[in-house]
């Protein structure tokens, strides 16, 4: 389906320095876009940091898993239940003022958390209220991300390859940082930690320069509540008008309940009953590698139709799931996690990068931010409904179950047409929605 609005071909031409367009323009590696990738990287370390952090320190302090599973849910109904008013905000005011402010904020919540956990004064309620303005926070903030990058470089798909390599690792080494800082410090130390990235990534936000958009690309900060209703409504307008989005979000909620949410807490449980936490560690490090080797697989191949290429990708996830449901050893395991982070990373790339072109740069925010409300939304039923059907028919049963249907969802990408194919913006057909 297609729109009356220009697309991300037409503003690149605008946007061009010289007036014309071409990944010559902006290309991946520059003084700002170092700053972003350094931005992104550190808060990606920091949250990798965090439920070490809670873990640790609220079973310290008496409570129990209940408890750190409220205190995580705290942080993500906060932000998946705002995000979309995040994405109206975002297209309102400066984006980049926004994650700024969005930073600070948890500097202040994250200082205040170690503060606590210093001085051994921790209650329950105020660390479920620091982590639910924490996702507050990341709601406001996490919008302007996909908005930020195409302004930095015009080869959009390689910027995204660098910033999931980047944070990749990252979610490699923060557990273990985490580890360390609790071992030789105390979980007030990681908290300490956690704010000290908020800091940096707000100074790199804080010295970057961003091209300024088009006048017709500005959002308007007057017309009170009305017409910020009237954005969420053109917002939803816009991101139901493209097929091949919302069908990858619907597709993407069986997705969460089915393969997703089950796969994440069950494979932690079947792996440390059976092998210990030290397998579980060494089969986290290898989805992390694998993570990483498909950010690298995502700058190197350019493919013509990018979520064909991604849904293709998918088929790999089946691997992680199913090795652990059929009770595979350690290194067959860690295989299948290598495989399937590799797969997942490479179908991420292509689909950021798909939306951050194919949609018009003044709907970019709020249809992010559609976007990432859809993705998550289905995730704590999936998680909901592991336990209980794990202990109806077993957990090794659920996550074959889990593999079989993460070969579903990829079949069921590349049977709509629209999605199969959808042709990326710089190709020499045009692009459909």
């Amino acid at each position: 389906m297609t729109t009356g609005k220009s697309t991300r071909r037409d503003i690149a031409v605008e946007a061009g320095p010289d007036g014309a367009g071409g990944e010559r323009d902006r290309p991946v590696w520059s003084r700002d876009f170092a700053l972003f990738f350094v931005a992104r990287a550190v808060a990606r370390l920091g949250d990798t940091m965090l439920p070490v952090a809670l873990a640790a320190g609220l079973l310290e302090h008496g409570y129990g898993a209940g408890a750190v599973g409220l205190a995580m849910a705290s942080t993500a109904a906060a932000f998946a239940g705002l995000v979309v008013f995040g994405g109206v905000i975002a297209d309102r005011f400066s984006t980049r003022r926004l994650m700024i402010g969005a930073d600070l904020v948890r500097l202040g919540t994250q200082s205040l958390a170690a503060a606590l956990f210093f001085a051994g004064h921790v209650v329950l309620w105020q660390v479920c209220v620091i982590g639910f303005v924490n996702g507050v926070a990341g709601a406001v903030f996490q919008p302007g991300v996909a908005s930020t990058i195409p302004r930095l470089a015009t080869d959009i798909q390689g910027a995204n390859g660098a910033i999931r390599i980047a944070e990749s690792a990252a979610q490699l080494a923060g557990p273990a940082v985490a580890g360390l800082l609790v071992g030789f410090a105390s979980p007030g130390g990681v908290f300490a930690a956690h704010a000290t990235t908020y800091a940096v990534s707000a100074l790199c936000l804080l010295l970057l320069r961003l091209p300024p958009l088009p006048e017709a690309m500005r959002g308007t900060t007057t017309g009170g509540m009305r017409a910020f209703k009237a954005d969420l409504v053109d917002g939803w307008r816009e991101f139901r008008s493209r097929t091949w989005l919302w069908g990858v979000i619907a597709i993407w909620c069986v997705y969460m309940i089915a393969v997703s949410g089950p796969t994440v807490p069950l494979v932690a449980t079947e792996v440390v009953r059976q092998h210990g936490p030290r397998a579980y560690g060494l089969i986290n490090s290898a989805l992390g590698a694998g993570t990483v080797a498909g950010g690298l697989l995502a700058l190197r191949l350019r493919p013509r139709r990018m979520l064909r290429a991604g849904a293709v990708a998918l088929f790999a996830y089946a691997c992680f799931p199913a090795a652990v449901g059929a009770g595979l050893g350690v290194p067959a395991m860690a295989a299948g996690a290598a495989v399937a982070g590799a797969g997942m990373s490479f179908w991420g790339v292509m689909w950021a990068t798909s939306v951050q072109t194919q949609v018009p740069p003044d709907a970019l925010n709020r249809i992010h931010a559609y976007d990432v409300a859809g993705s998550l939304a289905m995730m704590p039923v999936g998680q909901a409904l592991a336990g209980p059907a794990a202990g109806v028919v077993g957990a090794g049963q659920v996550l074959l179950v889990a593999g079989v249907m993460s070969l579903v969802v990829a079949v069921a990408l590349l049977s709509v047409p629209p999605i199969r194919n959808l042709i990326r913006v710089d190709a020499t057909a045009p692009s459909a929605h």
